[in-house]
């Protein structure tokens, strides 16, 4: 897994090396927030296809089973097929996608909590195996769903505090 690389400091004349690895396995977090609680659904997957969005409208669905839940999401075309269809017919009006305008992070909440899980994790880290890089992504999730009122400030919610 190659590092996400950022400026940093080092002394005069010195240059700080970064090792990378040659070919590193992919991944990817594919995830929701909840902007009025600061509950977070991420899935860590191998693939970012249909098949991989559906199920984590599923997973929003299984948490939420009695609610109306409002997705806002960008145009990507992961996100326009017969699967995610399905789930959203399947759900019987309790799924609302809400479609941003195309680049448009800054209004995509999830989109700030992935900078702040880059920069905690990520950030000039090698990780010696990709078991390992899972286990810090997945302890950063955990860390913070055990204290939403951090995520709601990361996202930029005015909700108040989860209790």
């Amino acid at each position: 897994w190659f590092p996400t690389l950022r400026a940093m400091w080092s002394p005069r004349g010195q240059h700080v090396m970064i090792p990378t690895p040659g070919q590193p396995d992919t991944y990817y977090g594919i995830g929701a927030v909840t902007y009025h609680t600061g509950e977070t659904v991420v899935r860590l997957e191998r693939h970012k296809r249909r098949r991989e969005i559906a199920q984590l409208l599923e997973a929003l669905l299984a948490n939420h089973p009695r609610e109306t839940i409002y997705v806002a999401w960008d145009n990507a075309n992961t996100h326009e097929d017969g699967e995610v269809e399905d789930v959203v017919r399947a759900a019987a009006g309790r799924l609302v996608l809400l479609y941003l305008p195309t680049y448009s992070p800054w209004l995509h909440p999830i989109e700030m909590l992935w900078r702040h899980f880059r920069r905690e994790v990520t950030h000039c880290e090698l990780f010696e195996t990709t078991r390992a890089l899972l286990a810090a992504a997945r302890a950063f999730f955990d860390r913070h769903n055990r204290s939403p009122a951090k995520i709601l400030s990361v996202i930029g919610s005015k909700a108040k505090k989860a209790a």
